[in-house]
């Protein structure tokens, strides 16, 4: 019988509004590399980090639930010029905080 993926929970945030400095930065950056940067990706990262820093501000700490609250959220975001969707996005979230808690993403594992 396959084992159920165990949660992954951030830990507390310590500085919210830093680690969504942070988050706007790598995503911006993520956005313009993965395909051909555009203006509106420094929007895209800014609206998505404010999202992320609310939801830790308000003591999320549940990767999953953080990647349902981006994605709930930026559904309202304008991603007509974009390449990205809302998905594309929260996916790339989830990614870049697994890349910065040094968990594998192919398989959940440290």
């Amino acid at each position: 019988m396959t084992e159920p993926i165990q949660a992954i929970t951030l830990p507390p945030a310590q500085n919210p509004q830093q680690e969504g400095e942070w988050l706007k930065a790598a995503l911006h950056h993520w956005l313009d590399q993965e395909f051909l940067p555009e203006a509106v990706n420094q929007s895209i990262a800014e609206r998505a980090a404010q999202v992320f820093v609310r939801q830790r501000m308000e003591g999320e700490n549940d990767l999953g639930s953080l990647v349902i609250a981006l994605v709930t959220e930026m559904q309202g975001f304008d991603f007509s010029k974009s390449f990205y969707s809302e998905f594309a996005v929260a996916n790339a979230v989830s990614d870049l905080l697994l890349d910065s808690l040094g968990i594998d993403r192919c398989c959940g594992q440290a």
